[in-house]
């Protein structure tokens, strides 16, 4: 276990209104470095629970919940939620929060590189890249095909998450099975899923952002882009990935000009929820040497 240098506060439950809507979002406080920490598809900030748990003695964690399909504010049915969209809603969550030099936490959700590439990382001071979409891999492997999939059909994504009601579903590699190596516990992914099952509105800001992928040559620009990004930033990559290949782990920490890449052993895709303590460990070593 890292060392705890003074009690961790428990996280605040906070809400801000953005041009697409309201954001719920976990706030530690103090007046410990800022580190923001961004979740994927289906879930929402409570991935980040264990690892928040050991960071937050010593940084500020700021949790928000995305719309990308576990969050529970509904967004304007005008909004963009979009890759690109989201990604600025990130950058608009920053400024209305007036967070400067943050450490830029993500885990499956491959926003930074949209985020660099459109201009808006005036706020981050450093990267970290846990195992996510990178490159052309949107929506990723197996599970992002197959959520494509059902994004396309009339009632698909309703039907498609109905059948996560049913526990032994979720353990499927087109499900979640290759996203944990691990069960995440069942009241941690009811929770993620229960908007999904109870709202067409959240349904409907999901189906936009699956949809909402731009074409691969703009894609491989933004992960291009990443070569400008000139500040700190640590890969950390799940070394049996089964989702996000290992290789684009090593090839973004070659493109980032001050990346460095660790890869975590025993975990797949969530490494939040396969070995949390480890990555906690990594992340505190990274911000103190940057």
């Amino acid at each position: 276990m890292t060392e705890q240098h003074r009690t961790s506060p428990a996280p605040q439950a906070s809400e801000v209104q953005l041009s697409a809507g309201p954001v719920e979002y976990q706030d530690t406080g103090g007046d410990g470095p800022v580190v923001v920490l961004l979740h994927g598809v289906a879930m929402d900030g409570s991935l980040w629970r264990h690892v928040v748990a050991d960071l937050s003695s010593d940084y500020r964690c700021v949790v928000p919940t995305l719309p990308l399909g576990g969050h529970r504010r509904t967004m304007k049915p005008a909004a963009d939620l979009s890759v690109l969209g989201v990604a600025r809603l990130v950058a608009e969550f920053l400024d209305a929060l007036d967070l400067a030099d943050v450490t830029l936490v993500m885990s499956d959700w491959g926003g930074a590189q949209a985020l660099v590439a459109d201009g808006r990382d005036e706020r981050i001071g450093r990267l970290v890249i846990t195992s996510c979409e990178a490159f052309d891999n949107f929506p990723p492997g197996l599970p992002g095909s197959n959520l494509r999939t059902s994004a396309k059909l009339p009632g698909g994504l309703k039907l498609a998450f109905s059948l996560l009601k049913a526990k032994p579903m979720r353990r499927l590699p087109m499900t979640w099975g290759w996203m944990s190596k691990r069960p995440v516990p069942h009241e941690v992914m009811d929770a993620w899923f229960r908007p999904l099952w109870t709202s067409k509105e959240i349904r409907r800001d999901l189906r936009k952002y699956v949809l909402g992928v731009p074409p691969r040559s703009e894609l491989l620009r933004w992960a291009e882009k990443l070569r400008d990004f000139d500040r700190p930033a640590l890969v950390a990559w799940a070394a049996e990935d089964k989702v996000m290949p290992p290789e684009h782990g090593r090839r973004l920490a070659e493109m980032l000009p001050k990346g460095e890449l660790v890869e975590i052993a025993d975990s797949y895709t969530l490494i939040p929820e396969d070995q949390p303590q480890q990555l906690a460990r990594h992340i505190r070593n990274f911000l103190r040497s940057s």
